[in-house]
């Protein structure tokens, strides 16, 4: 049975990811900050505490696992999310490197994809103010981090522009550095179908640093 660390498993995304890695029969030690913000029990599952900013904590987690999957996020409404995404984000990566865990998933975001030649999302003037620092950093940390990371076998997973609740399709694309539209012009995915491409990703390894997308 493949076990993981899964980062931030109680939230938008992290809880999609939590499902569809239980219902895999994957071993799932789900790392928050507050447990009882875990609803479900599974035998498969451990629900642990944890401060992720300690790289420490991190590596002790981690150490075993087959895999991490970092869903992490400060929170939205956060108002120091874009120091405190660069803050805690490379403690993530250095405990997951100090714990001999050979492969990191993260949970990306779409603003560093291309909307055009030389044009990324995050500066076509798509993204609302009050979501930037987020958007922002994250994407500092995939572009000046992690695209230098040698040492680990790491992904970014972008998802569509717009990651909403949805159905578990499976009929979706997948793409790498450009967001993906479909026939309307419109970028979108269920957060259902990009959970189920992530746990495809962790049982079936297809990209190795390097970053790729999702859409309809």
């Amino acid at each position: 049975m493949k076990k993981i660390v899964l980062i931030g498993a109680s939230g938008f995304v992290g809880s999609a990811i939590l499902n569809e890695a239980l219902n895999r029969g994957i071993s799932v030690t789900a790392v928050v900050r507050n447990p009882e913000s875990i609803k479900i029990s599974n035998a498969d599952l451990t629900v642990v505490k944890a401060d992720v900013s300690d790289a420490g904590k991190v590596a002790e987690i981690s150490k075993g696992a087959d895999a991490v999957i970092s869903a992490f996020n400060p929170g939205w409404t956060n108002p120091n999310i874009y120091e405190e995404t660069l803050r805690i984000y490379p403690r993530i990566l250095e405990g997951v490197k100090r714990a001999g865990v050979k492969r990191l998933l993260i949970v990306g975001g779409a603003g560093t994809l291309f909307v055009a030649p030389g044009l990324r999302v995050v500066d076509s003037g798509a993204i609302p103010d009050e979501i930037m620092g987020g958007v922002k950093s994250l994407g500092e940390f995939y572009l000046n981090t992690l695209m230098n990371e040698k040492e680990i076998d790491w992904v970014f997973f972008s998802p569509a522009g717009s990651l909403e609740p949805g159905e578990r399709t499976g009929n979706y694309r997948l793409g790498k550095d450009d967001l993906i539209l479909n026939d309307k012009g419109e970028s979108k995915i269920s957060v259902q179908d990009y959970a189920k491409a992530m746990v495809d990703e962790l049982e079936t390894p297809v990209h190795h640093q390097e970053r790729f997308t999702i859409g309809y």
